[in-house]
Parts: structure tokens; C-alpha cells; sequence
């Protein structure tokens, strides 16, 4: 565990700084919602997405979240992931944060997100249960391979 809190990590949107090789490591072999991602398939959603790292003290990204949005109405946030050596320091609710602050001035109807287990880390940044579950569908994609 690394012991720096939360404050000591700088967040970015800045593309140049993000470390994609190390993004696609940690959701295709440690996500469970993105296991065996492909390489291309990280770089294809990173470049239709707003992304945001998380670096320490040495500028090495420890964590990573990308929104897709119109800019306009809507957000999704999606692809949440702090390195399990930077977990439990607030980075995950600081991060969440940091979207929710970045996109404040887009006056957005609504940002979304989906999580299994990690409801308390959103709830601090002002996320809540969306309020009528049952008018939201979708379309299944084909399983991943």
C-alpha cells in the first residue's frame, strides 16, 4: 500500500501524459468488466472519450477513468480503475470528483455510470441511485471473447 493520501496525486485530462500500454494492462487482465480487452480496443475508446490519470508524486499514472459524452446532455463514466498498490487513499472518490467537477460547465442533463461494488466511492462524489431504474434498457452486445 502506498501511503500518500489523495491529495498528494495530481489529476490530468492531458492525453500526452496518459500511459495507454499500462491503461490496457490493468483493465484486460485486472477489471472484471473489461478482461482481455484488446490493445486497439483501449486506444479506440480512449480517443472517443474525455480521459483522465492520476499520477503520484513521480508523475507514474496510478489510475485511470474516461467519460463519453456529448458535451451537451449526457455522460457516461466508465472504465474506473485505481492500481491496487494506490487503493484505499481516496483516489477513486477524488477521481470521480475530478470528472464531475471537469464537466460541471457543460450544465449536462445527467452522468452515468455502472458499478458492481464500488457504491460508496461514487455516493462521495455525489452520485446516487438513478431514481427510475426500470425506464432504463439496452441492447446486449455479443459476449467478448
Amino acid at each position: 500500500m502506498i501511503t500518500p493520501t489523495a491529495g498528494a496525486y495530481r489529476i490530468s485530462t492531458d492525453p500526452d501524459l496518459l500511459d495507454l500500454d499500462l491503461v490496457h494492462h490493468w483493465l484486460s487482465t485486472d477489471a472484471f468488466w473489461a478482461l482481455g480487452r484488446s490493445r486497439e480496443t483501449v486506444e479506440k475508446v480512449a480517443g472517443a472519450s474525455i480521459n483522465f490519470g492520476a499520477y503520484d508524486g513521480e508523475g507514474r499514472q496510478v489510475a485511470y477513468a474516461r467519460v463519453v459524452t456529448d458535451l451537451a446532455t449526457f455522460g457516461w463514466l466508465c472504465d474506473v480503475y485505481v492500481d491496487r498498490e494506490h487503493r484505499g487513499q481516496g483516489l477513486g472518490t477524488r477521481l470521480a470528483e475530478a470528472v464531475r467537477d471537469h464537466l460541471a460547465p457543460y450544465r449536462l442533463k445527467r452522468l452515468m455510470l455502472s458499478t458492481l461494488d464500488a457504491h460508496e466511492v461514487y455516493a462521495r462524489a455525489g452520485f446516487v441511485p438513478f431514481p427510475e431504474p426500470q425506464n432504463l434498457m439496452i441492447i446486449p452486445g455479443p459476449a467478448a471473447p
